[in-house]
């Protein structure tokens, strides 16, 4: 019985995980390929569907996506690691492949816009010139890769994986670069229209929620995706503010990463404040075991009431 379902889970008629997959992989064929030493065949079976699969294998919320459908889990109780395999796929490509698998054919004679460096700007400036049309990339930073490069905790994406990554989506050809350059202020959607066959706009969704409390401006009052944006660029880690009692507000993964990244910065206590249980957390329970394992503390039931404040400064918090 045991056997009969292993074979049934890389012999999926339906396969339930891809179903789950947000890129459609085919997740049995992968696996399958890499069970025969075909790790490069996995590699280009993941590239098809997602050509930034190797961040997508580091940071998807894989346990409760892809395999919390895999039908191990109704047989063993436990999944196929599927998030493991697509990141020894990639990882192995690419350290033996560095440049693109994609054979660019001749040039269409079409040019697109596409605004906005981060994951759809990426993927969309990718498959325009694996079909051979000439794109130019803007994006407003000094880097490319969007929140893949400012937005997730360092701890995931260490030894400059971001930005190899950017440099093998970009090795198709094809593809010119325009950094510092931000729409309404550099270029304009009237003139990209009127230069180019076609525009993308792929900005993102800048900002976090607001408090829409007194004193969410006071000093120490912390936007998270900034200041992971800061740690990610900091070239002395030293320079960061860091607290020594610290209180997350949300239940996401991004309250996660910011809990976990400034416990490991020094932070003498680090607590998430979720004003729900933990059954409505977004954090998977990976996550909050991840961030319990790095001592964070993480408190239910909690909502923000008071920013207690002085000389401009947080000093406290009621919840």
């Amino acid at each position: 019985m045991r056997r009969w379902w292993k074979r049934i889970a890389y012999f999926c008629f339906d396969a339930p995980c891809t179903v789950e997959c947000p890129t459609s992989i085919d997740i049995p064929l992968f696996i399958r390929q890499i069970s025969t030493g075909n790790d490069m065949g996995a590699a280009k079976t993941i590239f098809a569907q997602n050509i930034l699969g190797g961040m997508c294998a580091r940071v998807c919320p894989t346990e409760i996506l892809c395999e919390e459908a895999c039908v191990r889990m109704e047989a063993e109780g436990k999944p196929v690691k599927i998030g493991l395999l697509q990141r020894h796929a990639i990882d192995r490509f690419i350290e033996t492949k560095p440049s693109n698998l994609a054979v660019r054919p001749p040039d269409t004679g079409k040019r697109v816009a596409v605004v906005g460096g981060g994951l759809a700007g990426l993927s969309c400036a990718h498959w325009l010139a694996e079909l051979g049309h000439a794109v130019t990339l803007f994006d407003a930073r000094p880097k490319l890769g969007g929140l893949n490069e400012y937005g997730i905790a360092a701890y995931k994406t260490v030894d400059g994986f971001a930005q190899a990554e950017v440099d093998f989506v970009l090795s198709v050809g094809g593809i010119t670069v325009e950094m510092g350059k931000a729409l309404g202020r550099d270029i304009t959607l009237a003139g990209l229209k009127a230069d180019y066959d076609a525009v993308f706009l792929g900005m993102g969704l800048a900002g976090v929620n607001a408090l829409k409390m007194e004193g969410e401006y006071l000093d120490g009052v912390l936007d998270a995706i900034d200041f992971i944006a800061g740690l990610r660029q900091a070239e002395d880690l030293s320079t960061l503010p860091v607290g020594r009692r610290v209180v997350v507000l949300g239940g996401g993964m991004t309250a996660i990463d910011i809990a976990v990244q400034i416990k490991r910065l020094g932070a003498e206590e680090v607590t998430i404040a979720y004003r729900r249980g933990a059954d409505d957390m977004k954090a998977s329970r990976f996550e909050q075991e991840l961030a319990l394992t790095n001592g964070v503390t993480i408190r239910h039931w909690m909502k923000p009431a008071v920013l207690l404040g002085g000389g401009g400064r947080i000093s406290g918090i009621v919840l």
